[in-house]
Parts: C-alpha cells; sequence; structure tokens
C-alpha cells in the first residue's frame, strides 16, 4: 500500500473519530437489559415479537418485529449489552430482532432527547398520517381487494369480469388498492391492469413475481396503474434494482424486517425517482406506533397499512398491550404522538397474559 494511500485513510477517519468517541463514553445510553416478549393474538394467532431495552440512565425503549422462534436472544445480549443505544447505525443486517432492535434504540434517543422521535429523525414532514386497514372500515375508508385465487395460468374475460365486479363495490368516489398477493403471472397480471385502468386504483399491489426482472418489465410497460413492491424482500439492493429499471411505483418496505432506520434508506432510495413510500406492516400496536414515526420523517410518504384485526377480541388486546390507541384513525388519518420516543406505553402484564409459546 501506499504512503499516499494511508495518509488519504487517515484523514478520512478523522471526522469519524470524535463520533465514535463520544458514542463510546462509559454510562452514556449504554444499555444493561435486553428482554424479548413474542405475544399472539387470541383469536386470529397473529404473532409478533416485542423488544425491551433498559439502559444506565433508567430509559427503557421498545420495539417490535416479526415473530421468529429461532432467534437467538442470548447472542444479541451478548452483543448489545453494554453499547450505547445510539450505536444504532451499526446493527448489522444479520442481527437477530433487527428490526424491533433498531425501534426500541431509536426510541430510547427521543426519550433521552425529551422529544417525539420523528423530530429526532428530522420531521415532521405532515400533520398527520394517511392510513388504510382491510377489512375497510369507517376510520379507514380506503379498500384492499384481493384478486381472485386464478384457477389455471392465462385467465380470461370472465377472471377480468370477477374482478370488476369486485372493484364495482366500492364507492365511485371511493379510493381502492388491487391486491395480487403474487399469485398472478405477468401476463395475467398485465391483462388485469389494463382492465382496471379507468378504474384509477392507488395502486396494484405484488401483481406477480418480483424475481424476474425482465418478466416484470412486460407488466410494467403495458398498464399504466402504478405497482407495488415489497413482500419478503429484505435486501434494499432489490428496490434498487426495481427503481433503476422503472418497474415500481410505490415501494414497500416491510417494517418488521427493515426497521424504521431501514425503511428510510429505502425511501431515499425511492426519493430521487419520485417514488412514494407505502410500508408494510402486519405486526402489532408497537408497530404501528413506529410506523407513525416513520411516515412523519420522510418527505415521500404515501399511505401506511394498519393490521386493525376483525374479530374484537384481537382488537381488544392491542388497545391492552399499547397506550394510548394509537390505531384509532379519523377520515383515514393516524395522530401523530406528542410525548418523547415512540409515545406509547408498554403494558407488559398484558405482554405476559398473551404470551406467544
Amino acid at each position: 500500500m501506499s504512503q499516499l494511500t494511508i495518509h488519504r485513510r487517515e484523514r478520512l477517519r478523522l471526522p469519524i473519530a470524535p463520533q465514535t468517541a463520544a458514542a463510546a463514553r462509559p454510562g452514556a445510553l449504554d444499555i444493561t437489559d435486553i428482554r424479548h416478549f413474542p405475544v399472539r393474538e387470541p383469536v386470529s394467532g397473529n404473532r409478533y415479537s416485542l423488544l425491551r431495552i433498559a439502559t444506565r440512565p433508567g430509559l427503557v425503549g421498545w420495539g417490535e418485529c416479526g415473530y421468529n422462534p429461532n432467534a437467538d436472544l442470548k447472542a444479541l445480549q451478548s452483543a448489545w449489552v453494554g453499547k450505547p443505544a445510539n450505536a444504532y447505525a451499526t446493527i448489522a443486517p444479520s442481527t437477530p430482532f433487527r428490526a424491533a432492535l433498531d425501534i426500541a434504540l431509536l426510541d430510547v434517543l427521543g426519550k433521552a432527547a425529551n422529544t417525539p422521535l420523528y423530530r429526532v429523525l428530522g420531521g415532521p414532514t405532515r400533520n398527520k398520517v394517511r392510513a388504510y386497514s382491510s377489512p375497510r372500515s369507517q376510520e379507514f375508508p380506503v379498500a384492499v381487494i384481493d384478486v381472485p385465487a386464478p384457477a389455471s395460468r392465462n385467465q380470461g374475460k370472465a377472471y377480468q369480469n370477477r374482478i370488476l365486479e369486485l372493484v364495482g363495490a366500492v364507492p365511485d368516489d371511493g379510493d381502492f388498492i388491487l391486491a395480487g398477493n403474487g399469485l398472478l403471472t405477468p401476463g395475467d397480471a398485465a391483462s388485469v391492469a389494463k382492465t382496471l385502468e379507468t378504474k384509477h386504483p392507488l395502486w396494484f399491489d405484488e401483481p406477480c413475481s418480483h424475481s424476474n426482472l425482465d418478466a416484470l418489465r412486460k407488466v410494467a410497460n403495458e398498464t399504466v396503474v402504478p405497482l407495488g413492491f415489497g413482500a419478503g424482500i429484505d435486501d434494499p439492493g432489490v428496490f434498487q434494482a426495481l427503481l433503476r429499471e422503472g418497474f415500481i411505483d410505490i415501494v414497500r418496505p416491510e417494517l418488521a424486517i427493515f426497521g424504521i432506520n431501514g425503511a428510510r434508506r429505502v425511501a431515499a432510495l425511492a426519493e430521487p425517482y419520485y417514488v412514494a413510500v407505502a410500508p408494510r406492516h402486519a405486526g402489532g400496536p408497537v408497530g404501528t406506533a413506529a410506523a407513525i414515526h416513520l411516515a412523519a420523517s420522510i418527505p415521500n410518504f404515501f399511505i401506511q397499512h394498519v393490521p386493525v384485526p376483525v374479530a374484537e377480541q384481537d382488537r381488544a388486546m392491542r388497545r391492552e398491550i399499547v397506550s394510548p390507541a394509537v390505531e384509532t384513525g379519523s377520515g383515514g388519518f393516524l395522530e401523530l404522538t406528542k410525548t418523547p420516543g415512540l409515545g406509547i406505553t408498554v403494558n407488559e402484564s398484558a405482554l405476559e397474559k398473551y404470551h406467544a409459546s
């Protein structure tokens, strides 16, 4: 290695050194304990994992991610107990409970700053958060229409008519999302999208698999209906490829995979392409609280899914776990929280009550 290269690398390290030293100050929001609470909704059976981070100053942060019975909590504790909460940028993609850890650390930082998390992240970019749920409700009037499961490949006119019939149930002035759930071939997806162009869906979600870019080109080139992808994607590079080719109009990073910071990075990738963000969220109310702060911190946010359960028993569980009731909407919008961090209180006794085995 040349002497010039060595000197250049030393210069590059200089601005980073003070930040690293500050982050490593003993006692500065050091993590002292990490606890895991897997929970299960009593009727739907939906499971998700909550993480509780305790710090030396006494601040506690909460996060949420998808349920994974094989995730290694001891490995997480070994790697993170003793680290400062402001080291969230060093979370590796392979970290157990990655999204929950990210959200919990940010919750601590918001509380340390005595301000709502979206302000720590540079917001707010809006005063309220547009949202939808499935099934449609008075609180969240945007409808989600699932395409019928195709009996075979290459569906004909009868299949198109079935979808038009489903769409016809939406009020003339109502918005809707067509959910393909990855069930269709690119050819069928293109045909369905073409059929619905005059109905103006907000977007066609997961019309087909995103794994074959050449096949996606057929769908994107044959319709003006916006296309949304994100289910199962855990690598920002996949979004980058879809954006570069012009195949995606709505990026949908999964909050339970990426957390707040990861989803913000995907949003930053999408912004130069004038592509909007509608994060995927299928977890619990802690995740909903995180989604509100994510929405309030990015300029290209579009709309947020709120996974409100059908059964009242499940909805009551979610209200029991988290207060205030962050999933209560009005006119299709969620309110921004005003208190520090995520702006919620988590009932630990309720987490034990609904523990997932």
